[in-house]
């Protein structure tokens, strides 16, 4: 599903110029479960971003559902993104002034669904998520653990084949934490392809391979006979 070869990103400014990733290759094949883990600043979120259409890297290839996509333009990645692509972020990114359904239904407006399929979807997703009984509220009358249900669901509504989770425990105490990453591993197990950014080796042991960053370079991988 995922293919990169030598993949490079570099920021420049008119002082300083950072390698954030520095010819990074490596592969997720569909159906897997990935954790990319490292320090601060090892390029963990520069490398989820281009995976997830949402930059493009400097030098480098990287190969999308076969199609090769370094290059593509904003508009190519952004139509590209919204039909594959789900993402979890660890501050929820909810809009506050929309209700629970409206938030999840945000997606399938922009893929210009049909206004009763959307109503049928979204009560089946939140129904999967057990969230319905909390669809009109709005995201600050919520538990952490509530609107991260909520983002969840909002990012496999229009069903895309690969999620990207960046830090999506990390405002969560370890019940609440515990519980998404048991309903990530659910997706997967139902034929999702997860990536996981994270710090925490414990979120990371849900996987099935860990791939570890440093100073913008791969410089270990674990694979795991199983997950928790």
């Amino acid at each position: 599903m995922i293919k990169t070869v030598k993949l490079t990103k570099i920021f420049r400014t008119d002082e300083v110029e950072t390698t954030a990733l520095n010819e990074v290759s490596f592969e997720v094949n569909k159906g897997e479960f990935v954790a990319i883990m490292g320090p601060s600043g090892c390029g963990k979120s520069t490398l989820l971003n281009i995976l997830g259409l949402l930059d493009n890297p400097t030098e480098g290839e990287y190969y999308f559902l076969d199609n090769e996509v370094a290059k593509f333009s904003e508009k190519q990645r952004a139509r590209l993104r919204k039909q594959n692509i789900g993402f979890v972020f660890q501050n929820f990114n909810l809009i506050d002034e929309l209700t629970v359904f409206e938030n999840v239904e945000l997606p399938l407006i922009y893929l210009g669904m049909h206004a009763k399929d959307r109503k049928a979807r979204v009560e089946e997703v939140l129904e999967q998520m057990q969230m319905s009984h909390r669809k009109k509220h709005f995201p600050l009358q919520l538990s952490g653990g509530q609107q991260q249900r909520v983002a969840v669901s909002r990012a496999v509504i229009a069903k895309p084949s690969l999620i990207l989770a960046d830090e999506p425990t990390g405002n969560l105490d370890s019940a609440h934490g515990e519980e998404v990453m048991n309903l990530l591993v659910e997706l997967n197990q139902n034929g999702t392809t997860l990536i996981i950014v994270t710090h925490s080796q414990r979120d990371a042991e849900y996987s099935q391979r860990i791939v570890r960053l440093f100073d913008g370079q791969i410089v270990a991988e674990n694979i795991r006979q199983s997950v928790l």
